[in-house]
């Protein structure tokens, strides 16, 4: 990465994320198809839902013939926590109109979120419109792509994980971890460790008590304020 905010250095950054998207879509698609769906829904529900976790559910629960209410609710809480994430990016959009910030946060992700959050730290905390979209226009549209054919290939491959590819998120979540505790030289290492230890724990915790979805974001929301408050302290 580096400081540039334009459509090429946004092109150029998001990339290397796409490679999650691949995997984990080929995923999808081949989940898909031997679910009996048909290339056309895989693709629709690519291009409208745009959420790998909650896709997998809808599938599931589709092929269970459950409500859609019940579909509709549970996707929700699966997607829940991009109200956190769409809250904590928003506050570099102010200058920006709402139909800029509504385009923004419609295509947001996990993946552009961290992406964003890592680019912060070379920009001097200062993201344009025109990176991050073209971050997320290309993650969604690698995203619908690779659904699609992972749903053309479904007759070919019965298990995606004898391939790894339902790992693939996984990996590339801890890359982007990595890249964000390496690159951010506002916050010491051993706090950044602190943090994510601290989350870990509370989240295996909480789930306990809730369910995963829940779990997560109560865990986020305490590592937010365990990190507040031991910054502050020190």
């Amino acid at each position: 990465m580096g400081p540039e905010l334009t459509f090429r250095s946004g092109l150029h950054d998001v990339v290397p994320t796409t490679f999650g998207y691949i995997g984990v879509g080929l995923a999808f698609g081949v989940v898909s198809r031997t679910s009996h769906l048909s290339l056309w829904t895989v693709l629709l529900m690519s291009l409208v839902v745009y959420a790998g976790s909650a896709q997998f559910i809808i599938t599931s629960m589709l092929l269970a013939g459950s409500p859609i209410s019940a579909i509709v609710f549970s996707a929700f809480l699966v997607n829940s926590r991009m109200i956190l994430m769409s809250t904590s990016m928003a506050q570099y959009f102010k200058r920006y109109s709402l139909a800029t910030n509504v385009g923004i946060g419609s295509l947001l992700t996990d993946e552009t979120f961290a992406l964003g959050m890592n680019k912060l730290n070379d920009t001097g905390h200062k993201l344009t419109p025109v990176w991050f979209n073209t971050a997320n226009v290309v993650a969604y549209l690698v995203w619908a792509a690779a659904t699609v054919a992972g749903a053309l290939i479904g007759n070919l491959i019965t298990d995606p994980k004898a391939f790894g590819l339902d790992f693939a998120l996984v990996a590339m979540f801890l890359g982007l971890l990595y890249l964000q505790m390496i690159s951010d030289r506002s916050k010491k290492l051993g706090l950044q460790l602190a943090v994510v230890a601290f989350v870990a724990v509370a989240v295996y915790g909480l789930l306990i008590f809730l369910s995963a979805n829940f779990a997560l974001l109560g865990g986020t929301l305490l590592g937010c304020l365990f990190g507040m408050v031991v910054a502050r302290w020190r």
